[in-house]
């Protein structure tokens, strides 16, 4: 489920269990494979894999050395206002 907020994208993961923090922000990217071997390659682990969520719209997960989760979003409808 999503929203557009201000000329962004605001996604609800209904999947999502409770964590620290008890929210999980997605940092859009334009390569989801690129980006989440960028984080790997920089100490981070696979925490969900890439997953097409409907209409070409990637997203995955990673989690820092430090434990932090990091979402990421491959969307090729979102364009910038």
């Amino acid at each position: 489920m999503g929203f557009t907020v201000g000329g962004y994208e605001l996604g609800l993961d209904p999947n999502l269990q409770p964590a620290p923090g008890g929210a999980l922000a997605y940092w859009g990217v334009s390569a989801i494979e690129d980006s989440v071997q960028h984080w790997i390659d920089l100490g981070a682990t696979l925490k969900t894999d890439i997953q097409d969520v409907g209409e070409g719209i990637k997203v995955a997960s990673v989690c820092d050395p430090f434990g932090n989760v990091v979402g990421l979003i491959e969307n090729p409808h979102f364009k910038l206002p």
